[in-house]
Formats: structure tokens, sequence, C-alpha cells
């Protein structure tokens, strides 16, 4: 299972959910407040985005219909969405930096985030530097274009966004990493080397189908664009088929990774991207990110001498190139047909470069253990079969709503530190003493189990806007579930993340009430990111 503790989902997105009231005149919103304008003059540099809902607007945030969550799956699966920047923003949680997921963080030109829909639907957001598409027809057009693409080897687009000089395009999500996440930086896990021909046998063939569909173009294919669905399959990022507006003149990888001809003329080709298909076979072999010998950069070091590869396979030192995790796990004649290719698609001259119908020839042969599901090569358990390791977790798995009242109850208000805004630099005033009071009093019923009770109480205190707490979402949450009111719950859990985004304790919440919905996809997956996010959360953060 991939390292999802980066980030966080905050997944509830008011667009599409706060009602008109026409008879007003005027839409009924949320409000978003940012916690430095919250915190009364105190600094804070984590943009993240909290909500006051008044009383007659509390009943408008509704939660994903239970009875309807197949037919949006296939709606979204199919159709292609134009969403509004509030949206996006709504399912990022202000495109905060624990939802950054693609290499070099909030430091890289083009930013990918994680995310969810109001219907629980898992996205990637990539967000565009603001010069790389001007015009907004022709990329709303192009996108458009990239959705149309069906293949269970690439990850399906499903919309995109351009508001103003915002140009931001949605996909699928694929919850277990990078092939580079896999490959780099998991020394505990690496990848078995039949799974290693799986991926490169599956990247060729979404080579080939892009190819017969007319869209031979693919920027800057490595590592980072090989993702895994929640399955462990490989996928080819659709994200790499639209790069910016450029006529094939655009190119960000490590230049000593890029085909020689890119170093002459700049342009990105179909045999470039052959070229690219080397590199990451190379990748795939030694664990490393080892350059060709077409360039003077050379950043592979063993034993204090530099290589490259190229150099490395005319010497016929397959060895030093090869994983050393990978003993024993292959026979050396498929290592050779496998060096073999890849020398052939680094040739220096573009021509004499296999295309992507012989790369898929050249791989099946060597794919082996086809019968072997991905995610039991790679080591990882599907979301049916999570167990959850922790006492909240295995409350929240048997609904057993009891146990979880004693586990808030217990815990208190002590992860609210560094997150919840109490005002202290504030003149006191008689409605908001009476607010405190509440809060008070709801605090007392919730203990004494007095549930409906304590609903009243902290709505009373929520609707005053006094402080802005991830806790007391989810005392509400919990006492919406026990008096079977599991949207109202949902909603709340929903709430309590979007101003905590990386809170194991929202997580379980949204879990325990989508089991209430009887969701239980949903409510898996939930409980599986709560138990990752717990394992890495750290209270003194203050997130």
């Amino acid at each position: 299972f991939g390292d999802v503790g980066c980030a966080a989902y905050a997944i509830l997105s008011f667009t599409g959910l706060i009602r008109k009231e026409e008879s007003l005149g005027k839409a009924e919103s949320a409000h978003f407040l940012k916690v430095s304008d919250i915190h009364m003059g105190s600094q804070c540099s984590k943009p993240l985005l909290c909500c006051r809902v008044s009383k007659h607007k509390a009943s408008m945030l509704t939660a994903p219909d239970a009875g309807n969550e197949e037919k949006k799956e296939v709606s979204y699966s199919s159709t292609f969405r134009e969403f509004t920047l509030e949206q996006l923003k709504n399912a990022t949680c202000g495109f905060a930096v624990e939802n950054i997921v693609s290499e070099n963080g909030e430091k890289a030109p083009n930013v990918v985030y994680k995310g969810k829909l109001e219907n629980q639907q898992r996205i990637a957001v990539k967000r565009f530097n603001r010069t790389a598409w001007p015009n907004a027809k022709q990329f709303v057009e192009e996108a458009r274009l990239v959705s149309q693409l069906h293949s269970h080897r690439l990850v399906k687009l499903i919309g995109c966004c351009w508001e103003d000089d915002e140009r931001l395009l949605v996909a699928e999500y694929m919850p277990n990493n990078t092939l580079a996440k896999h490959l780099f930086h998991w020394e505990t896990h690496p990848l078995k080397w039949a799974m290693r021909l799986r991926v490169v046998l599956r990247v060729a063939q979404a080579l080939e189908y892009l190819t017969s569909k007319g869209r031979a173009l693919y920027h800057d294919l490595n590592p980072y664009r090989v993702l895994f669905d929640e399955d462990g399959n490989p996928t080819l990022s659709c994200f790499g088929l639209m790069k910016s507006s450029g006529n094939g003149n655009t190119y960000s990888t490590n230049l000593a990774f890029a085909p020689p001809e890119f170093l002459k003329t700049g342009k990105v080709t179909p045999e470039g991207l052959i070229y690219s298909f080397g590199t990451l076979l190379l990748d795939v072999l030694s664990g490393k990110h080892i350059p060709p010998s077409h360039c003077d950069t050379i950043d592979f070091v063993s034993n204090g001498e530099f290589y490259q590869a190229l150099d490395l396979i005319r010497d016929r030192n397959f060895d030093m190139l090869t994983d050393s995790f990978l003993e024993g796990q292959f026979a050396n004649d498929a290592r050779t047909e496998l060096v073999r290719l890849a020398s052939r698609c680094l040739q220096y001259e573009p021509q004499e470069r296999p295309n992507a119908k012989s790369l898929v020839a050249a791989l099946i042969p060597l794919h082996k253990e086809n019968e072997v599901p991905s995610h039991v090569l790679m080591g990882i358990a599907l979301s049916s079969s999570f167990s959850p390791q922790t006492p909240l977790g295995e409350a929240c798995s048997r609904m057993d709503l009891t146990a979880i009242h004693e586990i808030l109850e217990e815990m208190g208000y002590k992860d609210d530190e560094g997150i919840a805004n109490e005002l202290s630099f504030q003149m006191w005033t008689d409605e908001m003493q009476e607010s405190f009071s509440s809060k008070k009093k709801g605090d007392s019923e919730f203990r004494q189990k007095d549930f409906k009770t304590a609903i009243d109480c902290y709505s009373q205190f929520i609707d005053a806007g006094t402080m802005v707490s991830p806790t007391l979402f989810a005392r509400r949450s919990l006492s919406h579930l026990m008096c079977d009111s599991p949207q109202e719950a949902l909603k709340d859990a929903m709430q309590a993340q979007v101003i905590s985004p990386v809170w194991h304790i929202a997580s379980y919440l949204q879990a325990a009430a989508l089991f209430a919905l009887k969701m239980e996809t949903e409510a898996l997956v939930a409980l599986k990111e709560a138990s990752v996010l717990e394992a890495q959360w750290n209270p003194t953060d203050g997130k």
C-alpha cells in the first residue's frame, strides 16, 4: 500500500450541494475563512479552509446519496466534466500542501494534488502554471480529446477547469503511488522481477494504444508517470498527453535523459518517446535512474567509479546494471533480452529505434506470471481485505459506536492544538459567553450520552462562529450516528477534515458514517486511509 500520509483528502465539495433559495433572490453558500483570519492576528502559514455554517444553512450541506452512488460513478467515468475552481478548491482543501502528490512538491511548475469530490470519487488534479495554456479554448478542446481515450493501461481524464488564467486537469486517482516511489524509495519492499516486467509491458501497451489513436507524442515519460491503481495494476498517467500549448517543443525532464535529437532541435517526437521508454527499461532493471551515454552528464556511481548505461551494456557488464535485489529472480536470457531491447530504444539515430508495436511483441514472451494478480506481486492489501490495527479503527469497522464514544471522550480536545482558535484576544461579549456555555453544556451532554441535546448545543456553538474546531465536528458527527442520522454524520466528518486535512479521526468517522449508509466499498477506502494517517499523526504538529 502506498504512502498516502504525505497528503490527506479534504473531501467536502460545497459547490452543487448548496441549494439556491430563489425566493430570496440569492444563492445560499458556505462561508470560507482563512485560518490566519480567524486566529485574530496570530500568524498561520498553513492555508486551511474552514467552514462556518449558520442555522438555516446547516441542512443545505448534503452527504452523498448511497442509492445513487453507482449511477454517479458510471456517469463520471463516461462523461467529460467542466469543473469550477471552487469545486476543485473544496475537493483539495484549498490546494493544501498536504494534498500534493507530484514530484518536487509545491516547487514544481505544475503541481498535482489528490482530493475527493462530493460523491466520494477520488481524483488527481493537475494545476498548470499560469503561462502554460494562455488560450483557454485550445486547453479545453485538447482536454476533451484526451478524455475520449479509453484504455485500462491509461489513467482516465474526467474533466478540466479554466477560470481566468487558471488551467487544471482532473483525472482518476491512482492510490498506490508511482513507479519511481517503488523503484527508488521503497527499500523495505522493492518490486519483484515479474512485476517490473508487467510494468514495462503495460506501459508499452499504453504507448501502442496511444499511437493507434494518433497520440504518439507523450511528454516526459519517466517512472513518475507510471501509477498503480487500487489493485496494484500499472497505468500510464494521462497528464503527459497535455504538457503545454506548444507544438511539441517542450521537455522538462533532466537533460541527461533527453533524446539526443531533442538536444539539437528542442522538439519532442514520437521517436523520442521510444528513447524515453528505453531509459524506463534501464530504471526498471537497475532500480536506479541511470543516464544513457548521449550527453555529458554522468551521475551513476559504483565503487567510486562513474558509469553510464550504454557503457555498461557495451561492456556486457549486466550485473552492475542489475538491481541486486533481483538476484535469483530471472533467467539470464530474459535479462539479456530486456537489455537488448533497451539498447535498441536508446539508439542515437531516431529511425533505428523500434516502434511501440514491436516493443509489445518483444516484451510479451518475457512476462511469465500472467495469472498472478498485481496486488499479490506488489505485496499490497486490497481494500476489501484490509483489517485495521488500532482500537479506533477496529471500533469503526465493527460499527461499535459505544467504543468510539469512549475513545473520543478520553481524547478530549487535545488534537485541536494548533488548529482551533479560541479568540483569546477578542473582547468578550454576552453572546460569546453564551456561546461557550453552549459548548460546555454540549460536552456535558456528550459525556452523559444525551446525544440529541449534545447536537443542539454543539450546533448553537458552531453557528455562533466563536471557534473553529475539528473535534467539535467529530463529536457532533458521532452524535448524529447515535441518533441514526448517518448523512448528517458524514457531513460533519467531512467538515472536520476540511479544517484538518490529515486528521485521522475525521477519516475514521467518515468510514463509520459510510458503513451506516451501506456504502461498504467507500467505507473500506476511508478506513484504510484513516489507518495510514493515524500511523503518521503527530499531535504536537497541530496537523
